[in-house]
């Protein structure tokens, strides 16, 4: 049987980091708009674009899953 490489699939910090933030401000994003706090709302979506961000800066400085930093760990 031939055993294919695992591309990683994100598991990455750069990926981690970005996930991370975004889900923090989705949920705050979330709950502010049930409360109706519009602005919370904005700055929320805002987290979301620099968790976004975040990730690709982390990705570019070799976080990502092809970075020269990142060390995958070996799957048993």
């Amino acid at each position: 049987m031939n055993e294919q490489h695992d591309p990683g699939h994100g598991h990455s910090p750069a990926a981690w980091t970005a996930v991370v933030i975004m889900l923090v401000g989705f949920t705050i994003g979330t709950i502010a708009f049930f409360f109706e706090v519009a602005w919370v709302v904005w700055a929320s979506a805002a987290l979301v674009l620099l968790g976004w961000i975040t990730g690709g800066v982390l990705a570019k400085l070799g976080y990502g899953v092809k970075g020269p930093r990142y060390a995958p760990k070996v799957h048993s």
